[in-house]
Protein backbone atom coordinates (compact mmCIF):
# COMPACT_ATOMS: atom_id res chain seq x y z
CA UNK A 1 0.00 0.00 0.00
CA UNK A 2 1.30 3.79 -0.97
CA UNK A 3 1.40 6.50 1.30
CA UNK A 4 0.22 9.37 -0.77
CA UNK A 5 2.29 12.22 1.62
CA UNK A 6 5.33 9.68 1.45
CA UNK A 7 4.77 9.61 -2.13
CA UNK A 8 4.84 12.98 -2.60
CA UNK A 9 7.29 13.95 -0.33
CA UNK A 10 10.09 11.79 -2.05
CA UNK A 11 8.62 13.12 -5.38
CA UNK A 12 9.49 16.51 -3.69
CA UNK A 13 13.11 15.41 -2.71
CA UNK A 14 14.21 13.95 -5.95
CA UNK A 15 12.99 16.89 -7.66
CA UNK A 16 15.16 19.33 -5.64
CA UNK A 17 18.09 16.54 -6.26
CA UNK A 18 17.65 17.02 -9.67
CA UNK A 19 18.03 20.20 -10.41
CA UNK A 20 21.19 20.68 -8.45
CA UNK A 21 22.45 24.03 -8.09
CA UNK A 22 19.35 25.48 -10.01
CA UNK A 23 16.97 26.34 -7.09
CA UNK A 24 13.42 26.14 -7.59
CA UNK A 25 10.08 28.08 -6.46
CA UNK A 26 6.92 27.04 -5.14
CA UNK A 27 4.95 27.63 -7.97
CA UNK A 28 7.36 25.87 -10.24
CA UNK A 29 7.27 23.19 -7.56
CA UNK A 30 3.66 22.92 -7.12
CA UNK A 31 3.23 22.69 -10.74
CA UNK A 32 5.56 20.12 -11.66
CA UNK A 33 4.23 17.59 -8.72
CA UNK A 34 0.50 18.62 -9.46
CA UNK A 35 0.02 19.55 -5.34
CA UNK A 36 -1.72 22.78 -4.37
CA UNK A 37 0.52 25.50 -3.57
CA UNK A 38 -1.01 25.60 -0.08
CA UNK A 39 -0.03 21.51 0.56
CA UNK A 40 3.35 22.24 -1.43
CA UNK A 41 4.05 25.26 0.92
CA UNK A 42 3.23 23.58 4.04
CA UNK A 43 5.35 20.12 3.12
CA UNK A 44 8.49 22.66 2.06
CA UNK A 45 8.14 24.40 5.89
CA UNK A 46 8.39 21.08 7.43
CA UNK A 47 11.22 20.22 5.06
CA UNK A 48 13.11 23.09 5.99
CA UNK A 49 12.80 23.04 9.82
CA UNK A 50 14.36 19.10 9.46
CA UNK A 51 17.20 20.01 7.17
CA UNK A 52 16.13 17.82 3.99
CA UNK A 53 15.25 21.56 2.19
CA UNK A 54 16.90 24.74 2.42
CA UNK A 55 15.66 28.19 1.39
CA UNK A 56 17.30 31.38 0.47
CA UNK A 57 17.05 34.68 2.89
CA UNK A 58 13.82 35.74 1.15
CA UNK A 59 12.28 32.19 1.52
CA UNK A 60 10.80 32.25 -2.13
CA UNK A 61 13.89 29.55 -3.67
CA UNK A 62 14.09 25.96 -2.40
CA UNK A 63 16.93 23.30 -2.91
CA UNK A 64 17.93 19.76 -1.52
CA UNK A 65 19.34 20.05 2.57
CA UNK A 66 22.11 18.91 4.39
CA UNK A 67 20.22 16.06 5.51
CA UNK A 68 20.03 14.86 1.98
CA UNK A 69 23.86 14.33 2.02
CA UNK A 70 23.79 12.53 5.65
CA UNK A 71 21.73 10.16 4.10
CA UNK A 72 23.89 9.59 0.70
CA UNK A 73 26.80 9.03 2.77
CA UNK A 74 25.34 6.74 5.19
CA UNK A 75 24.20 4.51 2.08
CA UNK A 76 28.24 4.55 0.95
CA UNK A 77 29.10 3.63 4.35
CA UNK A 78 26.82 0.95 4.78
CA UNK A 79 27.70 -0.62 1.42
CA UNK A 80 29.45 -3.64 1.84
CA UNK A 81 30.43 -4.12 -1.78
CA UNK A 82 31.54 -0.20 -2.43
CA UNK A 83 34.27 -0.67 0.61
CA UNK A 84 35.48 -3.34 -0.88
CA UNK A 85 35.89 -2.12 -4.20
CA UNK A 86 37.12 1.45 -3.31
CA UNK A 87 40.66 0.32 -2.76
CA UNK A 88 41.26 -1.28 -6.26
CA UNK A 89 39.31 1.85 -7.83
CA UNK A 90 42.96 3.91 -6.45
CA UNK A 91 45.31 1.00 -7.81
CA UNK A 92 43.67 1.04 -11.38
CA UNK A 93 43.64 4.99 -11.23
CA UNK A 94 47.35 4.77 -10.03
CA UNK A 95 48.29 2.30 -12.62
CA UNK A 96 46.54 4.02 -15.58
CA UNK A 97 46.50 7.59 -14.53
CA UNK A 98 42.93 7.83 -15.43
CA UNK A 99 39.95 8.34 -13.78
CA UNK A 100 38.12 5.34 -12.52
CA UNK A 101 34.63 4.85 -11.51
CA UNK A 102 32.19 2.77 -9.92
CA UNK A 103 28.24 2.82 -10.30
CA UNK A 104 25.16 0.69 -10.06
CA UNK A 105 22.54 0.30 -11.98
CA UNK A 106 19.07 1.97 -10.75
CA UNK A 107 15.76 1.39 -12.85
CA UNK A 108 16.93 3.21 -16.36
CA UNK A 109 20.10 5.16 -14.52
CA UNK A 110 23.47 4.26 -13.60
CA UNK A 111 24.43 6.03 -10.23
CA UNK A 112 27.91 6.89 -9.55
CA UNK A 113 29.26 5.32 -6.06
CA UNK A 114 32.54 6.29 -6.26
CA UNK A 115 35.18 7.91 -8.44
CA UNK A 116 38.78 8.15 -8.13
CA UNK A 117 39.98 10.66 -10.45
CA UNK A 118 43.20 11.64 -12.75
CA UNK A 119 44.77 14.51 -12.11
CA UNK A 120 45.55 15.15 -15.81
CA UNK A 121 42.04 16.41 -16.25
CA UNK A 122 39.17 18.44 -14.77
CA UNK A 123 36.21 16.71 -13.87
CA UNK A 124 33.52 16.13 -16.34
CA UNK A 125 30.12 14.79 -15.20
CA UNK A 126 31.17 12.02 -12.88
CA UNK A 127 31.04 12.35 -9.59
CA UNK A 128 29.14 10.51 -6.50
CA UNK A 129 25.48 10.55 -6.71
CA UNK A 130 25.42 11.58 -10.22
CA UNK A 131 23.06 9.24 -12.29
CA UNK A 132 23.31 9.21 -16.03
CA UNK A 133 20.56 7.40 -18.68
CA UNK A 134 21.98 3.72 -18.71
CA UNK A 135 22.46 3.77 -22.31
CA UNK A 136 24.26 6.96 -22.46
CA UNK A 137 27.99 5.76 -21.32
CA UNK A 138 30.20 2.65 -21.07
CA UNK A 139 28.91 2.12 -16.98
CA UNK A 140 25.64 1.56 -18.11
CA UNK A 141 26.01 -0.67 -21.35
CA UNK A 142 28.24 -2.57 -19.71
CA UNK A 143 25.42 -3.60 -17.74
CA UNK A 144 22.56 -3.42 -20.06
CA UNK A 145 24.65 -5.54 -21.58
CA UNK A 146 24.09 -8.20 -19.43
CA UNK A 147 20.31 -8.55 -19.60
CA UNK A 148 18.84 -9.98 -22.48
CA UNK A 149 17.41 -7.23 -25.05
CA UNK A 150 13.90 -8.02 -23.96
CA UNK A 151 14.13 -6.79 -20.38
CA UNK A 152 15.79 -4.19 -20.45
CA UNK A 153 15.07 -1.43 -18.63
CA UNK A 154 14.87 1.25 -20.77
CA UNK A 155 12.76 4.42 -20.79
CA UNK A 156 9.35 4.43 -22.52
CA UNK A 157 9.59 6.50 -25.62
CA UNK A 158 12.78 8.51 -27.22
CA UNK A 159 16.20 7.91 -25.78
CA UNK A 160 17.76 11.01 -24.50
CA UNK A 161 21.03 12.07 -25.70
CA UNK A 162 23.82 13.99 -23.67
CA UNK A 163 26.01 14.78 -26.65
CA UNK A 164 25.79 14.33 -30.47
CA UNK A 165 27.60 10.86 -30.05
CA UNK A 166 24.97 9.29 -27.64
CA UNK A 167 23.19 6.06 -28.88
CA UNK A 168 19.47 7.01 -29.22
CA UNK A 169 18.24 4.77 -31.96
CA UNK A 170 17.05 1.54 -29.81
CA UNK A 171 18.89 -0.68 -32.72
CA UNK A 172 21.86 1.52 -32.73
CA UNK A 173 22.01 0.66 -28.75
CA UNK A 174 21.32 -3.51 -29.58
CA UNK A 175 23.71 -3.29 -31.40
CA UNK A 176 26.21 -1.97 -28.95
CA UNK A 177 25.62 -4.07 -26.71
CA UNK A 178 26.12 -7.73 -28.53
CA UNK A 179 29.29 -6.24 -29.53
CA UNK A 180 29.90 -5.66 -25.73
CA UNK A 181 28.65 -9.13 -24.99
CA UNK A 182 31.10 -10.56 -27.94
CA UNK A 183 34.41 -8.83 -26.11
CA UNK A 184 32.98 -9.24 -22.92
CA UNK A 185 33.28 -4.87 -21.66
CA UNK A 186 31.74 -1.97 -23.17
CA UNK A 187 33.38 1.10 -25.05
CA UNK A 188 31.98 4.32 -25.59
CA UNK A 189 32.92 7.67 -27.48
CA UNK A 190 32.18 10.79 -26.48
CA UNK A 191 28.62 9.12 -25.67
CA UNK A 192 28.61 11.01 -21.85
CA UNK A 193 30.71 13.81 -22.41
CA UNK A 194 32.33 15.29 -25.44
CA UNK A 195 36.29 14.52 -25.81
CA UNK A 196 36.09 11.68 -23.28
CA UNK A 197 36.16 7.73 -23.95
CA UNK A 198 35.04 5.20 -21.80
CA UNK A 199 35.35 1.50 -20.88
CA UNK A 200 32.76 -0.85 -18.87
CA UNK A 201 33.28 -3.72 -16.88
CA UNK A 202 30.26 -5.40 -15.46
CA UNK A 203 31.15 -6.91 -11.76
CA UNK A 204 29.12 -10.17 -11.43
CA UNK A 205 28.59 -10.43 -8.01
CA UNK A 206 24.35 -10.97 -9.02
CA UNK A 207 23.00 -12.58 -11.69
CA UNK A 208 22.20 -9.96 -14.04
CA UNK A 209 24.97 -7.84 -12.28
CA UNK A 210 24.19 -3.90 -10.86
CA UNK A 211 27.32 -2.86 -9.95
CA UNK A 212 30.08 -1.90 -12.75
CA UNK A 213 33.20 -0.08 -12.65
CA UNK A 214 34.97 1.86 -15.87
CA UNK A 215 37.71 3.69 -17.03
CA UNK A 216 37.78 7.50 -18.67
CA UNK A 217 40.15 8.79 -20.58
CA UNK A 218 40.66 11.75 -22.82
CA UNK A 219 40.29 11.27 -26.62
CA UNK A 220 43.41 13.29 -27.03
CA UNK A 221 45.36 10.38 -25.33
CA UNK A 222 43.61 7.22 -26.41
CA UNK A 223 46.21 6.11 -28.59
CA UNK A 224 45.84 1.98 -29.17
CA UNK A 225 48.53 0.81 -26.92
CA UNK A 226 46.84 2.96 -24.65
CA UNK A 227 43.52 1.04 -24.34
CA UNK A 228 45.27 -2.19 -24.72
CA UNK A 229 46.69 -1.40 -21.15
CA UNK A 230 43.34 0.03 -19.89
CA UNK A 231 41.79 -3.36 -20.89
CA UNK A 232 44.51 -5.16 -19.10
CA UNK A 233 44.37 -3.12 -15.99
CA UNK A 234 40.54 -3.25 -15.80
CA UNK A 235 39.97 -6.64 -16.47
CA UNK A 236 42.14 -7.70 -14.07
CA UNK A 237 40.29 -5.12 -11.58
CA UNK A 238 37.40 -7.12 -11.73
CA UNK A 239 38.80 -10.59 -11.59
CA UNK A 240 40.33 -9.61 -8.13
CA UNK A 241 37.26 -7.70 -7.32
CA UNK A 242 35.20 -10.62 -8.28
CA UNK A 243 37.33 -13.24 -6.65
CA UNK A 244 36.81 -11.54 -3.40
CA UNK A 245 35.08 -13.48 -0.15
CA UNK A 246 31.35 -13.30 0.09
CA UNK A 247 30.42 -9.76 1.64
CA UNK A 248 28.84 -12.06 5.08
CA UNK A 249 26.34 -14.76 5.65
CA UNK A 250 24.60 -12.33 8.00
CA UNK A 251 24.70 -9.07 5.20
CA UNK A 252 20.96 -7.98 4.43
CA UNK A 253 20.00 -9.13 0.89
CA UNK A 254 19.01 -5.58 -0.31
CA UNK A 255 16.55 -5.35 -3.30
Amino acid sequence: MKVKSAMRTVALLELLAARGDRPSRLHELAEELDVPRSSMYALLQTLVDQGWVRTDVTGALYGIGIRALLTGTSYLDSDRRVQLVRPHLDEASDALGETIHLARLDGPDVVYLATRESHEYLRTIDRVGRRVPAHAGALGKALLAERPDDALPLPAGELAALTPATLTDRAALLADLAATRDRGYSIEHEETVVGIAGFGFALRFDSPATDAVSCSVPMARLTPAHEREIVTVMSELRRRVESLPPTGTRAPQWR
